[in-house]
């Protein structure tokens, strides 16, 4: 399965060993994570910032994402989908990477499922979804 793991989820991945790295860590193994710049600026901007991580290991947290994912270049949505422009990034990610699947914890994004026939999953969530979703092959 192709996805776009959103930046709270990634950043919930990178800071604690719960849902979201297990989820990253599978997803590394078995799925296909597609993300973009735009999203991988995100995340770093978010380590560096509101979370204070070292520049050193912020870097490095990109690099680990990039070399695990397919990088994509989105269009920007027209008209936008989301009150918030960082959301519109996720699903034109999403979009551009023909993904089944947006893996995210932002209330505004999970709404909206599904998009554009993309689905939209809270990560405690995705193992149901990815069952269901065996099932119905």
């Amino acid at each position: 399965m192709r996805l776009v793991l959103d930046t709270n989820v990634l950043l919930a991945a990178y800071l604690t060993r719960g849902v979201c790295h297990e989820l990253f860590e599978h997803c590394k193994r078995t799925h296909r994570i597609v993300t973009s710049d735009v999203l991988l600026g995100e995340f770093e901007a978010k380590l560096l910032g509101k979370l204070k991580v070292p520049p050193a290991k912020a870097s490095a947290a990109v690099t680990q994402i990039r070399s695990h994912a397919e990088l994509v270049t989105p269009i920007l949505l027209d008209p936008p989908a989301c009150r918030d422009p960082d959301d519109d990034w996720v699903l034109a990610t999403a979009l551009t990477g023909n993904c089944e699947c947006i893996l995210t914890g932002d209330k505004d994004l999970l709404v909206l499922t599904p998009f554009e026939g993309i689905s939209i999953v809270a990560p405690g969530a995705f193992w149901r979804y990815e069952s269901d979703r065996r099932v119905a092959e």
